[in-house]
């Protein structure tokens, strides 16, 4: 029963122990992920296991921030294509923000067996920020509001966001349905009469260069 394991770098292990702990919450869910059943699935020797996270919920963080490093970078990815106009931007971020939620279900499943750990808190509101800064300087050109009233509409369209994604998760709406919601709650955020579909805000509004 005793394996031996492919001998890797540190870092190229903790990254096939992440690996192999995503596969086990999507199979099981986060319920039947321990560093034991890790080891196990992963052909290592638990004490490997230990080694790289220490308890459970050492795991279950470190895998936390993963998922939640991958969804931003893939927001950001769509950002870098995304044509100009503030309605086109709104729409990048919704679409993006909606696939890794539904292609990411592991996030969710881990934040919920995390509820009250005072670590977790924490990584939540560094996650929020991180999120909150992505979407304001994604669309600060097309506002006319101060950057600090932008950021608190984007902190709101954060919760919104998330709330949306349960709803769609639950096959409560469709992609298209939770895409259009979120875009035209982004768009309505910007200020009425300062955003501009067509290209960035002029200098007369409270973001301009």
């Amino acid at each position: 029963m005793a394996t031996t394991p492919t001998r890797l770098s540190k870092p190229a292990r903790r990254e096939q122990l992440l690996d192999t702990a995503v596969a086990i919450v999507r199979a099981q869910g986060a319920d039947g992920l321990t560093l034991v059943t890790l080891a196990e699935q992963a052909g290592v020797s638990r004490p490997i296991a230990y080694d790289h996270f220490g308890t459970r919920p050492g795991l279950l963080l470190a895998l936390h921030r993963r998922l939640d490093e991958r969804h931003r970078a893939a927001i950001t990815r769509a950002l870098r294509d995304a044509a100009p106009g503030a309605g086109e931007v709104a729409r990048v971020i919704s679409a993006a923000y909606f696939a890794c939620a539904t292609d990411m279900p592991e996030l969710n499943a881990v934040s919920a067996a995390l509820k009250g750990n005072p670590e977790m808190e924490a990584i939540q509101h560094e996650s929020t920020d991180s999120y909150v800064e992505l979407m304001a300087t994604a669309l600060l050109s097309y506002s006319g509001l101060a950057p600090q009233a932008l950021r608190l509409r984007c902190v709101g369209v954060l919760g919104a966001a998330e709330t949306i994604a349960a709803e769609l998760n639950r096959g409560r709406a469709t992609d298209g349905e939770a895409v259009a919601a979120l875009t035209g709650l982004i768009v309505g955020g910007l200020d009425a009469g300062a955003a501009r579909d067509e290209g960035p805000a002029s200098s007369s509004g409270g973001g301009g260069a």
